[in-house]
Formats: C-alpha cells, structure tokens, sequence
C-alpha cells in the first residue's frame, strides 16, 4: 500500500481532516513518519498509522455527542 495523506486517512477513518489535526497536535495520535521537501513537510501515512487513529476513534470519539465518558 502507498503511503497516504493526512486527509486521505481522515477521510478512510470517517472524521474530519481538523479533527486529525486536532488530536495529532494535543498528542492523541502518534505522528507518523514526516519527509521534507523542498520548504513543505509531509506526513507518510501507513496501514499501521491508520489503525492506531481507528482504535482512538473507537475509544474516544462519538459524532455529535461529545467525547465517551471515561470507564472507571
């Protein structure tokens, strides 16, 4: 499989490209591999990066309704 761009994950995940941001930038998801070029740096998503933004979706995210309480 080909490395992916940030939005082509956000949209194979099923959220929003900000709110992949959102959760890189707070430390919620791992940063995949970067590559500069030229000036631009580019994430390099693989199979695997993908998955770990899965998981966090499914434990912490629900559309419309706020974030999952926490299981004590």
């Amino acid at each position: 499989m080909a490395p992916l761009s940030t939005a082509e994950v956000a949209k194979l995940v099923g959220i929003h490209r900000v709110t992949l941001e959102t959760w890189l930038t707070a430390g919620k998801v791992k940063l995949p591999r970067t590559v500069k070029v030229g000036a631009k740096t580019y994430r390099l998503w693989t199979e695997r990066d993908v998955e770990r933004v899965r998981k966090h979706k499914e434990r912490f995210y629900r559309k419309g309704r706020g974030r999952k309480k926490k299981l004590i």
